[in-house]
């Protein structure tokens, strides 16, 4: 009975998200569940005359993008994006995130940083007390994971390689490893970025800590937005 509250949760929160963007706009096109759901509904509006390019951040956005008929452009002809939409895995009561579930938490932090406004849309099973209920998606490169595991299991989580369905190591977009670390808890998001981000061998994290403007998370029938205070 779960899942199907939690689907129209989401696709409320994805329908609540279309009106923060523009016509002539470049928007960047986030990865996951919910953010395919955005992806669909701007495609509607695309064919009905909505004018914008997107920027996928991951391939699996770009096939479905293109499948879709969203035009498409890159950071290399543009240098801003407008507004992102994307999902989260989890999201705390300071709007600091954790992502990186679907594999796109390096290509997903570059779009975000380079967005004028990231608008996030979650369902409500999102919102944490404290983030660290889940694993924390790590970006390593493949020569460095056992060094970087060792490292983060010395900062008291447990570092576990991802793997692909097939029992090999998950290879994300930009060919490199993913790390999911269990914290008990992360109190101090910001200090745990920094102390990731130093880690020689370490691509990326999955901490977006203060980079989203409205967090759009829907709860039963009811829509809240939310904004860092």
């Amino acid at each position: 009975m779960i899942a199907p509250v939690q689907d129209d949760e989401k696709q409320l929160a994805a329908a609540a998200s279309l009106s923060y963007i523009e016509d002539g706009q470049v928007v960047g096109l986030g990865t996951g569940s919910t953010a395919a759901l955005v992806i669909r509904g701007l495609a509607e509006r695309v064919r009905a005359g909505l004018r914008i390019r997107g920027i996928p951040t991951s391939q699996r956005t770009h096939d479905l993008a293109t499948q879709l008929g969203i035009p498409l452009t890159s950071l290399e002809e543009v240098q801003a994006i407008d507004v992102t939409i994307d999902g989260a895995d989890e999201i705390d009561p300071r709007l600091d995130l954790i992502k990186g579930a679907g594999g796109a938490l390096l290509r997903e932090k570059i779009v975000a940083s380079a967005s004028r406004r990231l608008v996030i849309v979650a369902d409500s099973s999102k919102q944490v007390a404290a983030l660290g209920r889940g694993p924390l998606p790590v970006e390593v490169i493949g020569f460095a994971q056992a060094l970087v595991a060792r490292r983060i299991a010395e900062l008291g989580a447990t570092a576990t390689l991802r793997r692909d369905p097939w029992g090999e190591p998950y290879v994300t977009d930009e060919g490199h490893h993913i790390l999911d670390c269990r914290f008990a808890q992360v109190p101090d998001p910001a200090g745990l970025a920094r102390t990731l981000s130093q880690m020689p061998g370490v691509v990326e994290h999955g901490l977006f800590v203060g980079m989203a403007s409205v967090v759009l998370v829907a709860s039963g029938a009811t829509l809240t937005e939310l904004r860092p205070r």
